[in-house]
């Protein structure tokens, strides 16, 4: 089996693939429509991160494709709904790279609220600006946390321990976690917070959720930080805001149009603004995190392909069985209408088969069972159910 891996995925993923026997290619950078159309017949396993584009397109070419790993926190880069369609497991790395994301949102909270950005570019110029004009202690300021997943709870929780407030708001009902308070509307935080943190998912109801409108109900003075996604932020009036001093300071780490490969150029209509902080998309990369990652999500690309685990896949029914040893496994993922099961099991006993264990899941209009028998599935049982026109795949493995 053939994986592709894009974007720089860190070496721990290609030794475990390599080890497990597959053929790798890695490669520096992401790759575009055409030449992913190009690339993907032949590869079983595709690894991308977040400048990759899976579309429709994309995904018709890749016919040999069983799963795909996004080795970052985001999959909105991926057409998942019409992975689901074609039964290609999308699996991804929710929590490896919060504490990077978190350690770095707290480090610019502090480098805006001492204006450090432009004393730093003062003292390279060789101007010695001694002054306390603008700068201020984080500790008692309130921190508004604009998501409260993942990342925003961690940051809560960090950043309490900092001596900052901490109110959230989320459309979810979450828990608040230590002293933080939830607060009703994005508005009511706006008017409070003397931060505002961004932290949402890449969702298309997202897009757009920050522009002037929001600029202009926060609090005179305050900071704002995206490292969340690049679409949801206004950059026009983001700027327009800084500019005019009623938002003090900036860090932003994601962008609507991002760079393709290493050392390309990068144009934003934030570039050269004082006390803004610009960083190329790399919340989560740490050495730390992108390790993690590595060994996170090539290990659930090798378990659903070694056993079928299809356990927090973003796209397909979650089934983790466990694994008998020297049982035969059969991975059925079909079409999700009543009587899938009960036909499993007759065709089975029908041919002589004793099931050992079976899990069963739906998503959607989809279901997946996981059944383990106790001998070898025959032809017969197998072309039964291939079939049968609620067929997506039908995978079959010896634990």
């Amino acid at each position: 089996m053939k994986v592709l891996l894009l974007e720089g995925i860190h070496p721990v993923a290609v030794e475990a693939f390599t080890r497990a026997g597959f053929e790798v290619d890695a490669r520096p950078r992401s790759l575009t429509e055409d030449e992913l159309v190009d690339e993907l017949p032949g590869v079983s396993l595709l690894g991308i991160r977040s400048n990759t584009r899976i579309t429709p397109r994309v995904l018709e070419a890749a016919k040999d494709l069983q799963a795909l790993g996004c080795f970052c926190i985001g999959t909105n880069q991926v057409d998942l709904a019409d992975a689901a369609e074609r039964g290609i497991a999308v699996f991804n790395a929710p929590f490896s790279n919060t504490r990077s994301v978190v350690e770095l949102v707290l480090g610019e909270i502090i480098a805006l609220a001492r204006r450090l950005p432009e004393k730093t570019q003062k003292m390279h110029e060789g101007i010695w600006d001694k002054s306390a004009k603008g700068s201020h202690e984080v500790r008692g300021r309130t921190l508004g946390i604009v998501g409260y997943g993942n990342i925003g709870t961690q940051l809560s929780n960090v950043a309490e321990a900092f001596g900052l407030r901490v109110i959230f708001y989320d459309t979810a009902d979450r828990l608040a976690h230590g002293n933080a308070r939830r607060v009703g509307s994005l508005d009511a935080l706006l008017a409070e917070a003397d931060i505002v943190s961004l932290h949402v998912d890449g969702r298309p109801g997202n897009a757009g959720l920050f522009g002037a409108d929001q600029f202009d109900r926060m609090k005179p003075g305050s900071v704002f930080i995206n490292a969340s996604r690049g679409m949801v932020v206004d950059e026009v009036a983001l700027r327009d805001n800084i500019q005019s001093g009623h938002v003090s300071g900036a860090a932003i780490d994601v962008f609507p149009i991002e760079p393709k490969a290493q050392g390309e150029q990068f144009d934003s209509p934030l570039r050269g603004l004082d006390n803004v902080i610009l960083t190329p998309h790399v919340g989560g990369s740490t050495q730390e995190a992108q390790e993690e990652i590595g060994y996170f999500v090539a290990n659930k690309l090798l378990g659903f392909v070694n056993s079928g685990a299809t356990a927090l896949s973003v796209n397909l029914p979650e089934v983790a069985a466990p694994q008998p040893s020297g049982a035969f496994r059969m991975g059925y993922l079909h079409v999700s209408v009543p009587g899938v099961l009960a036909g499993i099991n007759h065709l089975l006993a029908d041919t002589g088969v004793n099931v050992i264990g079976q899990s069963l899941s739906t998503r959607g209009e989809q279901g997946y069972v996981v059944t383990d028998t106790d001998s070898v599935l025959t032809d017969a049982a197998l072309a039964g159910l291939l079939q049968s026109p609620h067929t997506i795949w039908l995978r079959s493995w010896q634990l």
